[in-house]
């Protein structure tokens, strides 16, 4: 399973530009999660990684807010066979799948269900473990694991996990990447030094 980080609010290539946001790309789907905040620097990151809009199939959006849908637009513009899931508080439109409560979507994807009324997270399966990935994780990492490990036990959580200080969640993760949003990175890389992965724009994860 490779993942493929090509939004962050920083960056791990001086080619790829950082910004405030999240967005990463599943080539063996052909899925990506969020996209970022502005659509012009999503595309422009997406093309140094080799990423072509026509190949995008779907997107997943964990919650509406400007820095994870900030790309959607663009992204139909260029490739209007997208086929979108997002939760019920993004409202339906053409191409949206409205993901009502947390179960499988596709082959070896799940949702958590929109957690807090504003939030869905996303499981994949791995030949490792599931991977889990948060966008801004509002409604606690802690609540977003517990309900993720329903569809299987955790081997790695990629995302934002904003100010998210319940640290003992993280136990028995393998691979720990907090980006985007998270407050506590230090205070994770130091309870977790082996687990833990810098995240950023550019990012590929080999999992």
């Amino acid at each position: 399973m490779r993942i493929e980080i090509v939004y962050d609010n920083t960056s791990q290539r001086q080619d790829m530009k950082a910004a405030w946001g999240f967005s990463a790309y599943m080539k063996e789907h052909n899925l990506l999660f969020d996209t970022g905040g502005d659509e012009e620097i999503l595309v422009e990151n997406m093309k140094k990684m080799g990423i072509h809009p026509g190949e995008i199939k779907y997107v997943f959006i964990s919650h509406p807010h400007w820095d994870h849908i900030g790309g959607l637009d663009k992204l139909m513009e260029l490739n209007p066979d997208i086929v979108v899931y997002a939760p019920p508080s993004f409202g339906e439109d053409k191409n949206i799948i409205v993901v009502e409560e947390a179960g499988k979507i596709m082959s070896g994807i799940y949702s958590t269900g929109e957690l807090n009324g504003i939030e869905q997270s996303m499981i994949v399966e791995s030949n490792k473990g599931n991977i889990l990935l948060v966008g801004c994780s509002h409604p606690g990492v802690d609540r977003i694991i517990e309900t993720a490990k329903k569809f299987g036990s955790i081997y790695a959580i990629i995302g934002g996990f904003h100010d998210f200080k319940k640290f003992d969640a993280l136990k028995g993760i393998e691979l720990i990447c907090p980006t985007h949003c998270t407050k506590y990175k230090e205070e994770i890389k130091s309870l977790y030094p082996r687990n833990y992965m810098e995240g950023g724009a550019g990012c590929v994860l080999e999992i």
